[in-house]
């Protein structure tokens, strides 16, 4: 079984697709994004096209992260 509950997704992998995806939308929109999720659904919203609600909430996610470790390492 993949899925034990949801409380047990904590720290999951995210698939290669993901990673692509948002790398890509970082390296082309990059300016656009901060470290709030909140924010960055809506900054999704408005550049692309995802039909998904759970696919823009992952990658959101991964962006959010990936910002606030960007931001850390002071790149």
């Amino acid at each position: 079984m993949l899925w034990k509950s949801c409380g047990d997704n904590v720290g999951r992998i995210k698939t290669v697709a993901i990673k692509v995806m948002g790398n890509q939308i970082i390296r082309e929109h990059g300016n656009l994004f901060t470290d709030s999720f909140e924010k960055n659904k809506e900054v999704l919203n408005e550049i692309k096209d995802i039909k998904s609600k759970k696919i823009r909430n992952i990658l959101a996610g991964y962006i959010t992260k990936e910002i606030k470790r960007i931001k850390k390492s002071g790149l």
